[in-house]
């Protein structure tokens, strides 16, 4: 491979850490609880970085680290693999360079966030068959004489997991000031892996106590992978765009992960209706699973007695969804029944 231009990469690595330096941190938001329960639950709002997701993170991640790796030139077609989320972030990094982004997606991707990345100057590559994104894209970056950034393998290994303002770091940070500053729990769910593998190392590196669960829609490998240690284990994929893979991804790191939990369908899509009830913040179906978890930890803690912070993560906005989980004929058409979840949910502060 011919060396990059040294002086472009570098303009180029200015250009994508200007992009962090101009936002501020995402905010933590305190779910409102009863009081009397000491126990706490929070909120980290991803969904206000500049492309509306936690997504955000990892673009900018695999840019620096594909420049740094000298994968990345002047001319250089983006190629990712994406169900959405990361292809729009991916698409505006991209523009920031002046580079050509070509996504990846099952043709089953909500037609908001193709919309968003052909907004960004990106295109979007459609196929049938999700399972075979991650060879099209193979071909796709080499027949455009591109590089296939592979999110599902370079997560985990191209976000500085130490430090470095990382989602990990902020979290602890942000929980200083608060009666419960290092939590009991914190809860993500899994798409990549690579979120829950920058928690829980983190956690590990700087001795927290926390425990680290990650919530997994139905659908998804990750879970029964986890449950009996076996990487090859397959499922039919997740409804619950953003998280939930079809196979275990490379990035997905279960030695790090205390606990997972399986969240219905029907749970996740009542909880992001519940969380825009109770909070008034409209979020997407992955915050809905994340919660969904959050609220069964919390039950358990009450049950034990035990006082103390739970954290999980706004992923991006409801916008996004308007024509699936905020549709009620889509959700009729899924079959899924939200009338008992959201019962449970408004049974849960009422306890």
């Amino acid at each position: 491979m011919k060396p990059v231009d040294r002086q472009w990469v570098a303009d180029a690595v200015r250009t994508v850490e200007a992009d962090s330096n101009r936002s501020a941190d995402t905010h933590l938001h305190v779910f409102p609880l009863p009081s009397r329960w000491g126990v706490n639950l929070y909120l980290k709002d991803e969904s206000v970085h500049p492309t509306g997701s936690l997504k955000h993170r990892l673009a900018r991640s695999l840019f620096l680290y594909g420049l740094a790796n000298g994968w990345i030139g002047p001319a250089t077609t983006i190629v990712e693999a994406s169900s959405g989320s990361t292809a729009v972030s991916e698409a505006y990094f991209a523009r920031l360079l002046g580079l050509p982004f070509v996504a990846v997606m099952p043709a089953s991707t909500s037609p908001e966030k193709i919309a968003l990345i052909e907004f960004y100057g990106g295109k979007c590559h459609l196929v049938e068959d999700p399972t075979t994104i991650y060879a099209e894209s193979r071909r796709v970056a080499e027949e455009s004489g591109g590089h296939f950034m592979d999110q599902f393998t370079y997560a985990e290994r191209a976000t500085d997991w130490r430090g470095n303002n990382n989602i990990a770091e902020s979290i602890f940070q942000q929980l200083t000031l608060e009666p419960h500053p290092i939590p009991r729990w914190v809860v993500v769910g899994a798409g990549t892996g690579g979120t829950s593998a920058t928690l829980g190392r983190y956690i590990r590196y700087r001795c927290h106590p926390t425990l680290l669960a990650v919530a997994d829609p139905e659908g998804s490998a990750f879970y029964d992978s986890w449950a009996t240690g076996d990487p090859s284990v397959t499922a039919a994929g997740s409804r619950i765009e953003g998280i939930g893979r079809p196979r275990v991804e490379p990035s997905f790191v279960p030695a790090v992960i205390d606990r997972m939990m399986r969240v219905p369908d029907a749970r996740s899509i009542a909880a992001m209706r519940w969380v825009r009830e109770v909070t008034g913040r409209d979020v997407g179906g992955s915050t809905g699973t994340n919660v969904a978890a959050a609220v069964d930890l919390i039950r358990e803690m009450r049950a034990a007695g035990e006082r103390g912070s739970v954290v999980t993560l706004i992923c991006d906005g409801a916008e996004r969804y308007r024509g699936t989980y905020c549709d009620d004929r889509w959700v009729a058409a899924q079959g899924l029944d939200l009338g008992p979840h959201l019962e449970d949910f408004e049974r849960f502060l009422l306890s």
